[in-house]
């Protein structure tokens, strides 16, 4: 047991627009828990001889959560980026070995040894910005073998890191050259035969997939849904990127846990989501990356009471993001969410969309993961660029 005092402590309570904060706060962990929390002039005489860590005033959230990543990917699309700018066309960026596809070729190719070694930079980055569950998709693999790769990879992250992996198993994400005539035979073949191999071996954790145009459409998505059911598995979908194709709605309607992207969300979607309870995720890296211009229905969530949550979608292609405190900035300042929001986007309501009742917030019976940094107020966190005032990781209640 051991008790943390001399500290500002920012609860993230369910208050919309609060931060809940103490300002001269304590908290007690004990076994991986917080099991007091208040004023440090209220605190309980029974914890007056618990072993006390000074936190010299600092300011003390819950973890940060990365509740939406693809960061386990092989190669990268550096020229690709380099190329786009240069004038060169989507067409011919793909005839001269780019866009997703490049990213599939390095994916199948690399063993998990070297996919781990790849991603471990980019997972310490967020880390070190105070991140202590993080989000792993599958998806750049599209074949059974290179999927559950990716997966193996992901578990041991949370392996070999002091961060909770949640895995998503993202099939469904775009259709490989050797299926680009058969979506139906895909669909049977890898999506559904790969997700029941994948939950056998127990390294699922929800099933989501990309509902566009140019991907999987929703009565597709749908009857991929209607199998994670079967399985018990929660669903989660890339919806209205690019277009509204009703995905969020449907996604809602099978009890997603989050709809994600959702620039060209309409009424419908919102309606089913606030019903559903459905968190809607923004990902402005990629919104800033492919220099979009609709911008997802903010005043319209708030107005529903939808959960708005942030994430970096860290991808090689169109988000190649790995800082959750800069990802919060970009909320703010492309979408006008407030510094509150944005704390409770990658806290209280990223928890949410990942299905983790145990975290995002300072409370007793909470998981005991906290950042602790060195501001005055937690407004700091949404408002610099490129500064990182992280004092230290608290993970299950160890100093990592």
């Amino acid at each position: 047991m051991q008790l943390l005092h001399h500290a500002k402590l920012v609860t993230m309570g369910e208050e919309s627009g609060s931060y809940g904060l103490i300002e001269q706060g304590a908290l007690v962990i004990e076994a991986g828990r917080i099991i007091w929390i208040g004023a440090e002039s209220e605190l309980p005489a029974r914890y007056a001889d618990v072993t006390r860590r000074d936190l010299g005033g600092r300011l003390v959230t819950p973890g940060l959560i990365d509740c939406h990543t693809h960061i386990v990917f092989g190669g990268d699309r550096a020229r690709e980026f380099e190329m786009r700018l240069e004038g060169a066309s989507y067409e011919e960026i793909a005839r001269a070995g780019g866009g997703i596809l490049s990213s599939v070729r390095a994916t199948r190719a690399a063993d998990e040894e070297a996919l781990l070694a790849s991603a471990l930079p980019r997972v310490d980055t967020l880390l070190a910005e105070g991140v202590t569950t993080l989000e792993i998709k599958s998806g750049y693999g599209l074949d059974i073998d290179s999927e559950l790769k990716m997966l193996r990879v992901a578990r041991r992250i949370g392996q070999v890191r002091p961060v909770t992996v949640r895995t998503t198993w993202l099939a469904a994400h775009a259709l490989p050259p050797e299926y680009k005539d058969d979506r139906a035979g895909y669909i049977r073949e890898v999506v559904i035969a790969g997700m029941q191999r994948g939950h056998a071996e127990g390294l699922i954790d929800a099933v989501d997939g990309f509902c566009e145009g140019i991907a999987f459409t929703r009565e597709e998505m749908a009857g991929i849904f209607d199998h994670a059911a079967r399985l018990g598995l929660p669903v989660k979908l890339h919806a209205e990127q690019l277009s509204d194709l009703g995905g969020a709605a449907m996604a809602a309607q099978h009890g997603a846990l989050s709809a994600d992207h959702l620039e060209y969300l309409g009424p419908d979607g919102i309606e089913a989501m606030a019903a559903h309870g459905t968190v809607a995720v923004l990902l402005p890296g990629a919104f800033y990356t492919l220099r979009e211009t609709q911008y997802p229905p903010m005043a319209a969530l708030r107005q529903a009471g939808v959960p708005i949550a942030l994430a970096t979608d860290c991808n090689p292609g169109t988000s190649p993001l790995t800082s959750l405190l800069l990802t919060m900035n970009m909320g703010a300042t492309l979408f006008r969410m407030t510094p509150s929001e944005c704390l409770a986007g990658v806290t209280r309501h990223a928890a949410r969309a990942l299905g983790l009742a145990d975290r995002g917030r300072l409370a007793p019976g909470m998981r005991a993961d906290l950042a602790v940094w060195d501001i005055s107020h937690p407004a700091e966190l949404t408002y610099r660029i490129g500064f990182n005032p992280l004092h230290a990781r608290i993970v299950g209640g160890e100093l990592v």
